[in-house]
Order: C-alpha cells, then sequence, then structure tokens
C-alpha cells in the first residue's frame, strides 16, 4: 500500500489501543503473553497483584480486543490476540508524516 492510497485511520480506534498500551501493568501483561497463554493466578504471582487491579487491567486489555479469554473450570486463562497487535503496528505507520512532505514553519501565521 503506498502513502498516497493509504486510507485515514480509525481514530477512535486508535485512541482505545493506545489507551490499552497506555499503563505500564498493561503491558507486563502483554510481556508475560508473549510466551504464551497464562493463567489468571499466575499473572496475579508474577505480578504481586491484588485480584481486583489485575481484573481491571485485564478487562481493559480485553475491552481493546487485545487479549481474549477461556475458561477452564474456575480458572480463567488469557492470550494476546496477534491481530489486534498488528492493528497497533498499521495505526501507528498510518500515524507517521506523508513521505516528501515538509514542515510548514509559518510562526504565528494561524494565529492572527
Amino acid at each position: 500500500m503506498t502513502t498516497a492510497t493509504r486510507s485515514a485511520p480509525d481514530l477512535d480506534r486508535a485512541v482505545t489501543l493506545f489507551h490499552a498500551l497506555s499503563d505500564v501493568t498493561r503491558l507486563s501483561i502483554l510481556d508475560m503473553l508473549r510466551g504464551g497463554e497464562r493463567c489468571v493466578c499466575e499473572l496475579q504471582d508474577e505480578l504481586d497483584a491484588a485480584q481486583s487491579r489485575l481484573s481491571f487491567h485485564l478487562r481493559v486489555l480485553k475491552d481493546a480486543g487485545l487479549v481474549a479469554d477461556r475458561r477452564e473450570g474456575r480458572w480463567s486463562y488469557y492470550s494476546i490476540v496477534p491481530d489486534a497487535l498488528a492493528e497497533v503496528h498499521d495505526l501507528s505507520v498510518a500515524l507517521q508524516p506523508k513521505k516528501g512532505a515538509l514542515p510548514t514553519l509559518r510562526a504565528g501565521a494561524c494565529c492572527r
């Protein structure tokens, strides 16, 4: 896809994804899940997090579509949704300055 044909990013979706990625605990969770699916109890132990705090962060990640969960008995298991991370990449690329665009340095031109 060339720069000229690239569509505008979905800014509402970008806000949701980047918000979910804007917290050190949530980034730590994603880092832990890079190795594969993990039980919520493992996440809680490794992060030394209260259950309510961990649940909040997992909900934010899940609502953003970055992680998926499955239940097995009384345990919940979480894993990364690879397509969502690809979407984060694509949104980041779409927000890059256009190739060949020159910075506009018109000091005060818009404030008159």
